[in-house]
């Protein structure tokens, strides 16, 4: 996270009450405000918030960013050799966040002429505070928190980086247990409140509903209206409570079953648009809204709801519901023609949200060459020169290779781009898509980052690659937030390689690597050396084992500087002689020991003839020495398990009385991360649990899923009753059935065996059961029960919430099987949440 800065460095000592331990050569105010180590793009600009986290302590960051350029940093460590850093400023603090709070505060005293507008909830924040910013944003200049920064840290960010001199500012507060809000309170101060719908998010940080009601509502204590749903009864008697209170309080109800400030008398559904009547002072109104779902219907309402009370009058601003967008909260990575790679973030276009996008451009190193196609900044409340001096800056810093810019102020202020190799500039998104054939897309990955208005999505359907319509999503943040959770589970020095064979067990390695090495894993792991020769060819530096190996690929294993698995005598008798006939040294090697698992690996008695092998061996090193567990994950082979361990470090103490040299040892694989704290050695080895999936089901409620498989409904059809569906003639209907026939078979990797009803998919949130066999490219699916399908609907094969487990219970194999059977005409599609 990163924002603007608007202290001097005696400033933040003040109101931090932070003891200042100046550098010898004075000081340079900062611009930028860091607390990501990964994302500092101006060091010498740039003051650091040293905020630690469950892994890591954020000072041992420190020497780093200094030798990188940074000399500003806030820390609560008091311990650091201050010396060492002659030229750098020191705020020392009792507490990192509270000291970023504090500064938050303070900023806020500065808006008070900005009315701010606060928003909590359990859902639909987000698109109510970016609904609210397209809705009126023709009318007053806004600022508002960037994607979903609500949190303890994200609230201080957006509220310092919010510029004075603007007339609205929109932020969100999100909470998930007691005792949050009235920080987050304190920082906001909104005179505006916003409550949106009360969901089960968080649910288990509170007692119960009325409890993350009440914390929720703390947000408005010193507000001086507050907008709401009153159908909701709990929030209804909380809200009269908190009246009851504070007289002078003015509540702004909207409700479709009882009096209220806004009374929504009818709501009507025409195709996918949704018109909405309300009466509001006595006076007939009503908005049209391009959705149907009810979710949007209350989102809307809302919006409305502020828009009354802001601009009572303003019909322009109620014209614009019908040209409401639906708001993407995530980044895609899509792959495209021409072996390029796409990025979309062409639904909004600020400065926030282009750092965001620009960072996320960076982690990706499957392309030499970064392409931007950037449209103009609207609205962006800053002179026009300073703005697109500060874009430059950005595409300088992140190091960006080519600029398509779109619309008539980048053609203005194109001058300001001159330091970049290559440079093209069209006023609409319709001249540049005539000039596409000019434009050469090839090995390139492509940021698309555009207003609304421009309507950036029609270039990148042409850009994107023209694949199966079946879908393959991977949360990349879930993969990062899954990776931090076991990083949580084991020591501050047990290291940590990851699995990444098959594929990335079939979710696309190149991209779920390009994420682990940006968050700091140690080790990736491979089966084969051409998956090791792939991420190295795609940007990957961290160092790779390689576990199925033999003579044929010895020389990639040097060329591409891959470290292989030694599990037999033989393979290391021949990969020495291959060494010493190229004359190598220290070359790295991995040796692995069967200690019951029975597959890959030296048996105990082979142990000591290979310690004399190696042990005056100048051709090799070990780095690790392992063994596989081989049922970590079930709870009745526990003795089975620590058998292995017992053995395992038998062996281990025999290798070490013949070599002089320290190496790793590790055994634990992903179930027994958690399940055999006691078996984390100095690494662990993480799998399929990278993907929110794991045996011990107190480990599996802290992971994200990080997979989802989509298909969509080709066609819809009634079957009579007593026909017969699918191959083989042998299903039967005994009444008569609405069928859909969805765009997935058994060549895609959904197997038979899910045939007849034995596997489900969900359409509409509803299981709807396989009837018939499963087809090469095709599944028939029996949606009798569900209402209102349509052909074009969106079906989930397995996901949040149809797990894979499921799947794999349905017929009874494992979710590894399901995952890597995932057949490579499906489209991968990458994204991060933001």
């Amino acid at each position: 996270m990163t924002a603007s800065f608007p202290y001097s460095l005696p400033q933040v000592v003040k109101i931090t009450h932070g003891e200042w331990k100046k550098g010898k050569e004075g000081f340079n105010d900062p611009l930028y405000l860091s607390l990501d180590s990964r994302k500092i793009s101006f060091p010498k600009q740039t003051i650091f918030f040293a905020i630690d986290t469950h892994t890591r302590k954020a000072s041992d960051l420190i020497p780093s960013l200094y030798n990188s350029g940074v000399r500003n940093f806030v820390t609560n460590n008091n311990q650091i050799k201050f010396s060492n850093f002659n030229d750098a400023n020191f705020v020392v603090v009792k507490d990192v966040i509270s000291a970023l709070q504090k500064l938050a505060a303070s900023h806020r005293k500065e808006l008070a002429s900005t009315k701010v507008i606060g928003i909590t909830g359990s859902n639909g924040k987000t698109i109510v505070k970016e609904w609210l910013n397209f809705l009126l944003s023709s009318q007053v200049k806004i600022y508002r928190s960037p994607r979903s920064y609500n949190s303890q840290i994200g609230v201080p960010l957006s509220v310092i980086n919010t510029p004075t001199g603007i007339d609205l500012a929109i932020f969100e507060a999100g909470i998930s247990q007691p005792n949050e809000m009235q920080t987050l309170r304190k920082i906001i101060q909104p005179k505006i409140g916003i409550l949106t719908n009360i969901g089960n998010a968080h649910d288990e940080g509170f007692q119960n509903r009325k409890e993350k009601i009440r914390e929720k509502l703390i947000l408005f204590n010193e507000a001086q209206t507050v907008i709401y749903g009153s159908d909701d009864d709990e929030v209804e008697t909380e809200m009269r409570n908190l009246k009851r209170k504070r007289p002078q309080l003015q509540l702004f109800s909207w409700s479709s079953k009882k009096k209220a400030t806004l009374q929504i008398i009818k709501i009507i559904g025409v195709n996918e648009k949704t018109i909405i009547n309300g009466i509001f002072k006595g006076e007939h109104l009503a908005i049209s809204i391009p959705f149907s779902d009810k979710a949007s219907i209350e989102n809307a309402i809302t919006c409305w709801c502020a828009a009354l009370l802001l601009f009572p009058l303003q019909e322009q601003i109620f014209s614009r519901f019908k040209d409401l967008t639906s708001i993407e909260m995530r980044l895609q990575l899509i792959p495209a023609i021409n072996h390029c790679t796409i990025i979309n973030d062409s639904y909004s276009n600020d400065l926030d949200s282009l750092n965001i996008a620009l960072d996320f451009l960076n982690q990706q190193k499957q392309h030499a060459l970064h392409t931007v196609i950037l449209s103009d900044i609207l609205e962006a409340g800053i002179n026009e020169n300073k703005l697109f001096k500060l874009v430059a800056t950005l595409l300088k810093h992140k190091k960006i290779d080519r600029l398509i810019g779109l619309g008539p102020k980048m053609i203005k202020n194109k001058k300001a781009f001159h330091f970049l190799n290559e440079t093209h500039f069209y006023k609409t998104t319709a001249e540049l898509i005539d000039n596409f054939s000019n434009l050469h897309f090839q090995d390139e990955i492509i940021l698309i980052k555009g207003a609304r208005t421009f309507e950036l999505e029609k270039l990148s359907s042409l850009l994107e690659k023209k694949v199966h319509q079946t879908v393959l999503e991977t949360n990349l943040k879930a993969i990062a937030h899954n990776l931090k959770v076991y990083k949580s589970q084991i020591r501050p020095t047990t290291k940590i390689m990851v699995m990444v064979k098959a594929f990335a067990y079939g979710s696309g390695s190149n991209e779920v690597a390009s994420v682990l090495q940006f968050h700091k894993a140690d080790y990736l792991g491979v089966a084969y050396a051409d998956e090791g020769v792939a991420l190295r060819e795609s940007g990957i530096t961290l160092p790779i084992m390689v576990m199925n190996v033999d003579e044929s690929v010895f020389n990639i294993l040097i060329k591409y500087q891959l470290e292989p698995e030694i599990f037999s005598i033989s393979l290391m008798e021949k990969y020495i002689s291959f060494l010493h006939s190229a004359q190598l040294f220290e070359q790295p090697i991995h040796v692995k020991i069967d200690t019951g698992m029975h597959r890959l690996g030296l048996m105990p008695n082979e142990v000591k003839a290979f310690c004399k092998l190696i042990e005056n061996q100048k051709s090799v090193k070990i780095k690790s020495v392992f063994s596989h567990l081989a049922a970590s994950d079930d709870p009745s082979k526990k003795v089975f398990t620590l058998t292995q361990f017992a053995l395992f470090k038998r062996l281990i103490q025999k290798i070490k009385k013949h070599i002089s040299y320290s190496f790793d040892v590790h055994i634990a694989n992903t179930a027994a991360i958690s399940l055999y704290p006691q078996l984390q050695m100095d690494m662990v080895r993480l799998g399929i649990g990278l993907y929110g999936i794991d045996s011990d089901k107190k480990m599996l409620s802290h992971l994200e899923n990080a997979n989802t498989l989509r298909t969509h409904i080709s066609q819809i059809k009634k079957i009579k009753t007593g026909e017969s569906i699918g191959y083989g003639g042998d299903t039967i209907t005994k009444k008569e059935t609405t069928i859909a026939i969805v765009r997935i078979g058994y060549a895609d990797g959904y197997s038979r065996r899910f045939s007849k009803g034995t596997g489900k998919m969900l359409v509409h949130n509803q299981l709807a059961p396989v009837i018939g066999k499963v087809c090469m490219d095709m599944t028939i699916l029996d949606i009798s029960k569900i209402k209102n399908v349509r052909e074009g609907d969106e079906v989930i094969v397995f996901g949040e919430k149809l797990p894979i487990q499921k799947l794999a219970k349905w017929i009874k194999t494992i979710p590894y099987e399901i995952m890597t059977g995932i057949s490579g005409r499906v489209k991968r599609v990458y994204f991060e949440e933001q």
